[in-house]
């Protein structure tokens, strides 16, 4: 293994040479992308119509891997871990300071959520075998609709199997070509996604930025049927939430609906973890939809809306991701029924979270780091402000026993890359410290050390 402290431009010769070469090119291609015709289907065409890595994007994709095997930086994703990963982590036999886990209060490995999960197998099974709508449901899908309306205080919920898909799912249902989906320019490439499928006109807005909805709203209104404006509780890549009462107010003076994002909010915000209703002290009906995830604080796997119970009816009967795939399965219920449980009678794991979040913010300010929009909840970014440093940068703290991954272009801008790091109630003082102290000596390395990735990618 190479040291810690190597450097990592001693590439050179043919070698470099042709590496730099062909992702310049690779590079050049992905701008240019000229729209040519076709050329005839002969044997050599339909042969490589089939060939997935013929792919010019697969083909840049493994001339960076090619660059990153040169200079030994090992691939951060898809690691395996060999237990339960909470403020700790195994990975190879090896532990790890993990900072980089969606399990903000601990209730993963709860022993209340595992024995709630074990239960739930003993009687339902590991699946319920098909949609609920052709096949009937199991008394915990509406226990947990019930328990997250509750939460969100509103009528009713609807539950799916992918966080992803139930975004996708319900704004793809709900809008169309007569109308408008207004987002937050850092919003969720779920978002997006439904936006398009929806085949709204779609519109993105400063970040958090509220007058600049007002006045386009303003300027378009009348030309829409229905508009959407979609904004998160905590922004998964910047940690930072918007001002709710004043998304509330735009969208009640242009008659619009609201959408938030709870994913990373849920849990997090709030003296009690219901979000960022209770953190803002808005009434929470005031939202006509609140969209959350299961995968988070609530130990499980999939998504749901709550509001009003002529949406949830509807969604019902309407949305794909509901329709046409199948219910969620006994032990992923159950551990997020149990989750809901501990969270309102543990709010001291709120509490915890609160303070470590707080502490990563201010000892990583104190350290010269810069943490961007972060306000010192579950999410703080580390912002390098160049992808290949960033890379970098996480394969060197990665050696040193801290595994917090990178996000870089096109993720995010090329100026915004960044490590990524999501703070739990389970992390100690020590944890943080040690963390933000390796993160900031390793980084200052990096940075005296420049980086000839940056001739690899062409920047």
């Amino acid at each position: 293994m190479p040291d810690q402290k190597r450097g990592y431009g001693g590439v050179s010769g043919a070698a470099k040479d042709a590496l730099i070469a062909g992702l310049r090119e690779a590079s050049r291609n992905r701008r240019q992308r000229p729209d040519l015709p076709a050329p005839a289907l002969g044997k050599e065409r339909v042969a490589k119509a089939y060939d997935f890595s013929q792919l010019e994007d697969y083909r840049q994709l493994r001339l960076h891997r090619a660059a990153a095997d040169m200079l030994g930086i090992e691939n951060p994703f898809f690691r395996s871990h060999d237990g339960l990963a909470a403020g700790t982590t195994s990975i190879a036999g090896r532990s790890f300071l993990n900072f980089a886990s969606y399990n903000y209060l601990g209730l993963n490995g709860h022993p209340a959520v595992t024995a709630a999960a074990k239960a739930a197998i003993d009687r339902y099974g590991v699946s319920v075998s098909a949609s609920r709508l052709v096949a009937g449901e199991r008394p915990f899908h509406r226990e947990l609709e019930r328990a997250l309306a509750g939460l969100h205080g509103v009528e009713d919920a609807v539950v799916m199997v992918s966080g992803h898909a139930t975004n996708v799912s319900t704004i793809g249902t709900l809008m169309g070509p007569k109308d408008l989906v207004l987002m937050d320019a850092l919003i969720h490439n779920s978002v997006a996604e439904g936006a398009r499928m929806a085949g709204a006109a779609r519109m993105t807005f400063p970040h958090n930025d509220w007058q600049a909805v007002a006045d386009l709203l303003g300027r378009v209104r009348s030309q829409y049927r229905n508009v959407l404006i979609v904004v998160e509780g905590i922004y998964s890549m910047d940690g930072d939430h918007p001002d709710l009462a004043r998304f509330v107010q735009v969208k009640s003076d242009f008659d619009a609906w609201l959408m938030v994002d709870e994913a990373h909010s849920l849990g997090v915000l709030g003296a009690t973890g219901r979000g960022i209703a209770e953190h803002l002290d808005v009434d929470p009906r005031s939202v006509e939809m609140w969209m959350g995830t299961l995968s988070k604080t609530l130990s499980g796997c999939g998504g749901y809306i709550a509001g009003s119970s002529a949406l949830v009816e509807y969604l019902k009967v309407k949305a794909p991701g509901f329709v046409y795939s199948v219910g969620l399965p006994a032990p992923v219920a159950a551990a997020a029924i149990a989750s809901i449980e501990v969270l309102r009678e543990e709010p001291q794991r709120v509490a915890r979270l609160h303070q470590n979040g707080l502490r990563f913010l201010e000892k990583a300010h104190a350290a010269g780091l810069d943490t961007g929009h972060a306000m010192g909840y579950a999410v703080v970014p580390v912002i390098v402000g160049d992808s290949a440093q960033t890379a970098v940068l996480a394969d060197r703290i990665y050696r040193r026993g801290l595994n917090a991954l990178p996000i870089i272009y096109p993720a995010v801008p090329e100026k915004g890359a960044r490590l990524r790091f999501f703070i739990t109630s389970e992390h100690t003082d020590e944890h943080i410290d040690t963390a933000v102290r390796i993160t900031a000596e390793e980084l200052s390395e990096v940075q005296n050390q420049g980086s000839v990735l940056k001739q690899l990618v062409g920047r």
